[in-house]
This record gives structure tokens, sequence and C-alpha cells, in this order.
């Protein structure tokens, strides 16, 4: 049954496994924006975030994968293992939820960068314009999505070469620059170096820490990998180093040539690669627009990883009966098409709400954003809550990868646990927040969401367990 399921389906090899983790975790513009707020600060901080948080995760995935070897939905099945179904159903909808809102920011940036490619510069569109170009863009990448784990493995091997040749590039060619006597835009002084530890800091590490993160996506595509298990854990673990020094060594450098101040969110990375090219004597206007093309590629391969993973975290090993049958249906690919197309119907009015251009509207979608915003840290606490158990009370399971011994696995989740809640809570109330605001829409934002999320698991045990007792009734004589 399984090798019918591999031959229908396809299978995709260690590369495209490799380029799928590595369109799923690095990005590019996180290197600008976490030097915006931390400035040369960000590059010890991403080492940090890689030796003790991005390998350590990625080794509970290895073993969680080792455990679910069947598995479709990756975080699901683990949740599931050692914390149940409610567990799972929570963790997973956590997943699920906070993604329909990351679409919202990521659609409107694949545009800009599309203007870059094409113009040189960014143009500005009318917020209607936005909205029906993102919207169209969302369709396309859910069309393509659905396709399955061949189709995106293709898709984003060109992305991974490109962004690798343009990433290493830099690298090089700043390396290159400072070697030949360049004094850098912002020294690398130790002052500059040195984190500073406070509440505010920490609240941004937190996303330092999310930029790391991503490999627990991948494993949705665990049984299209040619060699199974054994070879989605090499290469994850080989990606999860070489995506962990790739951000700290463009972290060290992205000041070589554009000083931390000059540098926006938006056009950040072109202004940092036309100073490069300017300091080479290479054209400024052709580096920009080879810049804006590389990132628009990267941009929409994010884009189409992120519109299936979510789906199939959620729907993919939901039990029958939460939701309708058609919704969890797997397609020859192994998505749940029909999940996916709703994923996308949901996420349009979140696009149009903030096009309509009241100001009313606009601040009800910034809140929504904001009120989800610290749910991005639930779902790695979810897995390692999870696998804490795991080692605790299910250790005689057989798989074949361990994090070492049960003690050794339990002391890094509880160090991992512990980073991760005050990530958490330094997110949920940020420096200088108004705290009365935090309670009404942080706070209560992942209560709510939460809560109406367990009260529909309820509802689903409440109709499991009338069906049972009726069942027993019939079969009971009179």
């Amino acid at each position: 049954m399984l090798a019918m399921e591999e031959r229908n389906r396809g299978t995709i090899g260690k590369f495209s496994l490799l380029a799928l983790t590595f369109t799923a975790v690095f990005n590019v513009r996180n290197i600008v924006n976490n030097n915006i707020e931390l400035g040369l600060s960000s590059a010890p901080i991403f080492l940090f975030a890689t030796l003790f948080y991005f390998i350590p995760f990625v080794f509970i995935i290895a073993e969680f994968v080792s455990v679910n070897k069947s598995s479709e939905s990756g975080m699901y099945g683990w949740l599931k293992t050692s914390l149940g179904d409610r567990a799972a159903y929570l963790g997973s909808f956590t997943y699920f939820f906070v993604n329909l809102f990351f679409f919202v920011s990521l659609l409107p940036n694949v545009i800009a960068y599309s203007s870059y490619a094409l113009l040189g510069y960014e143009q500005t569109f009318t917020p209607m314009t936005t909205a029906v170009l993102s919207t169209l863009l969302f369709a396309i990448a859910t069309f393509i999505s659905i396709r399955g784990a061949s189709w995106l493995g293709k898709v984003t091997s060109v992305i991974t070469v490109t962004v690798l040749a343009l990433t290493l590039g830099y690298i090089l060619l700043a390396g290159g620059a400072l070697a030949g006597g360049l004094e850098p835009a912002d020294s690398f002084s130790a002052a500059a170096l040195s984190p500073t530890i406070n509440w505010a800091t920490l609240g941004v590490m937190c996303w330092i820490f999310q930029a790391a993160g991503g490999a627990d996506s991948v494993a949705v595509y665990l049984n299209d990998v040619q060699g199974g298990a054994k070879s989605f854990v090499r290469v994850i673990v080989a990606a999860g180093l070489f995506i962990g020094l790739m951000y700290a060594a463009g972290s060290l450098l992205i000041n070589v040539f554009v000083p931390r101040a000059e540098l926006s969110y938006t056009g950040g990375m072109v202004q940092v690669f036309t100073s490069l090219a300017e300091h080479y004597g290479f054209s400024a206007v052709v580096t920009g627009r080879i810049v804006g093309v590389v990132l628009l590629v990267a941009m929409f391969g994010s884009l189409l990883m992120w519109s299936a993973t979510p789906v199939k975290v959620h729907f993919a090993e939901t039990p029958k009966g939460i939701y309708g049958a058609k919704t969890t249906a797997l397609n020859r690919h192994g998505v749940p098409e029909r999940a996916a197309w709703i994923q996308f119907i949901i996420v349009i009015p979140l696009i149009f709400i903030p096009a309509m251009g009241s100001e009313t509207a606009q601040e009800l979608m910034n809140t929504t954003i904001n009120m989800t915003a610290a749910t991005a840290m639930l779902p790695p606490i979810f897995i390692m809550v999870a696998y804490l158990k795991l080692r605790l009370k299910h250790d005689h399971i057989a798989r074949d990868f361990r994090m070492g011994s049960a003690k050794v696995g339990v002391a890094i989740t509880i160090m991992l646990l512990t980073i991760f809640t005050i990530g958490f809570f330094a997110a949920t109330f940020p420096a200088g927040s108004n705290i009365s605001q935090v309670l009404l829409y942080n706070v209560s934002g992942v209560v709510i969401f939460l809560g109406a999320a367990n009260a529909w698991y309820s509802r689903y045990q409440g109709r499991q367990e009338c069906h049972s007792h009726t069942s027993i009734m019939a079969a009971t004589p009179s």
C-alpha cells in the first residue's frame, strides 16, 4: 500500500528536501529586519539561536519523525504520540490559525519585490489594487501547493540555488571588500557585537528564534522523501547547521556598505546590494533588478511552502467527525485540497478589510494581527512539551534516532522551554506597551481562539461518546 502511494505521489531526492527546508526556514529579509532592530549584535544572537535552539529543535523533529514514520501531518502525529488527540488538535490549530495572518503580511511583500524586479524601484499601489493582486497571487500559490512535494521540490530547488548564489555572493564580496581595506559603515566593535539583554531585546530575540525555525513544516513531506526517515533526518540536520551559519555570517557583514540607521524594512536588501555594486563598479540599476528578481522568487517560494504546510499539519490526520470528510480528504498528492481552498477563502477577507480605506477597518486589522503575534511561539512550545513527555513517559518506543539519553533529551528540552517561555511573555508584553491593551488584545486573543478550538473539540468528543453509548445500548439484549 505504501509503495503504491509513493508511486502515485512521486518522490523527492535529498537535494529537493534540502531545498524545501531551505525555502521554509531561510529568509534573507530576516537578516535586514533583525539588524534594524538589534544592529550587529543580531549576528551572535543568530549563532546562539542556531546552537541552542535550531539544532536541538531539529533533533527533536528528527526523533519525532523516527517515531512517526508514516505520518502525513507531522506535528499532529507528534503531539498525539505523547499528549493525545485533544492536544494534537489544539497544537495543530495554533499552527494553522497563526499562518492565516502571516499571509496578510507576506503577500504585499511579494508584490513589492515584483515591482523591484520589473521596475527597479518599489511601486506604490492603491490598497485595493494590492488586495486584488494579493488575492490572485494567493490563488496561484494555492493551485501549485496542492500539487504536492514533487512540484514544490522542483520549484524550491530553483529558488534555493538563486538565493544561495545571492547570499553567498554577498558574503564573499563583502568579506573581500573588508580584506581589501574597506572601512565598514558600522564598525565591528565589541560594544556593537554585544547584545544588550533587556526586556525589549528578549521580545525581538523570540523573532530570531522564529526566523531559525520552520524545519517542522517540512516533515509533512516525510512520505515523499526517497530513503524515508533516515534520509530526512540527515538532510534537515545538515540544513539546520548550514542555515544557521548563513544567518550568522550574513548578519555580521550586513553593515559593511550601508549603516544600520539607513536600512529600511521593505528595500533594505536592495539598498545593501546596490551599495555593494557601486563599490565594485557594477551597475546599481541592473544589480537592484537582479536582487528584486531573486527576492521575488524567494518570497514566492516561501508563500508556496506556507500555503500547503499549515493545511497538511491541521487537516491531514484530524480525527473523522471534527470536520467534514471532504474537507480532510487527501488528494493523490497527499494534500487536503479542499481544506487548502477553504484556507484561501478565509484569507480573502483578511486581505480586503485593510483595503477598504476606513481608519476603523485599518485599526481593526492591526489589532487582530497584533493579537495573534505572540501565538507564533505556541506551536514550537506544544512540540517541546510533547517531546518532554515522550522522553519521560514513552522513551521505550522504538525509533532509529534519539537525541542522546533520556536525561540529555529532558535537560535540553527544559532549556528550550525556558527560552521560549521567556520569549513568549516578552512578545506578549512588549516593552513600553499599554498593559490594559495587551491584556485586552494579546492575552484575550490567545485565550479566545484556543478556548474556541477547545470547545469545538469538546463538541466532537461529546458526539463521539453519545454515539458510542447509543451503539452499546443497541447491542445490549433487552
